[in-house]
């Protein structure tokens, strides 16, 4: 399977075409896509998947062009998909990757240490954690309650899945059970994301 199924390559280049050469996201993220690959589709896999990108290696705290991730993780989306409940099961275990490489990293120890084990806090602080993470994008909570809410991404590229995967981890991190997350796209990169946990 070398190229993209036509639904998923139509829906990345629309994202890509949404994309600027200032649209950035951290190394970190990449390498939790390369280690997922390599973990569920070993070698041959992840140098698809690096290929895909135009990189041949990514340093955690360094600056990548956010369309070389859009490649990236389609790609390994669709090779893991057959594996991972079809393509939006494998990028929604992208996300929780990604989530828990974050979170080890300092900025995502500074963010977990904020919310001091309660998941309202975090999430009401994640907006800074992606600032930290991603050059792109709004992001704000709106509570429906102590243990609800929606989160809103404006100007994100990621479908939801991958977000459903990183709200999910996220939550997890700082206690919280039975943690529901869905994700509704409102337009081209924007997202609700509904949100409860007990």
């Amino acid at each position: 399977m070398n190229k993209l199924d036509p639904n998923i390559a139509k829906e990345l280049e629309a994202r890509l075409a949404l994309a600027t050469k200032d649209d950035t996201a951290r190394g970190l993220f990449f390498n939790g896509v390369v280690s997922a690959v390599r973990t569920m589709g070993g070698d041959a896999a992840v140098e698809r998947c690096l290929a895909a990108s135009g990189e041949t290696r990514f340093i955690d705290f360094f600056n990548y062009p956010v369309s070389a991730f859009l490649r990236m993780s389609f790609t390994a989306a669709q090779m893991m998909g057959p594996e991972h409940g079809g393509f939006d099961g494998a990028l929604r275990r992208m996300g929780v990757v990604a989530t828990t490489d974050f979170l080890s990293s300092a900025a995502g120890k500074t963010l977990l240490l904020l919310a001091s084990d309660s998941p309202k806090r975090l999430v009401g602080n994640l907006h800074s954690g992606y600032r930290a993470a991603v050059s792109y994008g709004e992001r704000a909570v709106k509570w429906t309650g102590d243990t609800s809410g929606v989160f809103t991404m404006k100007r994100d590229f990621m479908p939801p899945a991958y977000h459903e995967g990183t709200l999910q981890a996220v939550i997890e991190a700082v206690g919280g059970k039975q943690v529901q997350v869905h994700g509704r796209q409102t337009g081209p990169l924007d997202t609700e994301y509904t949100l409860s946990w007990q």
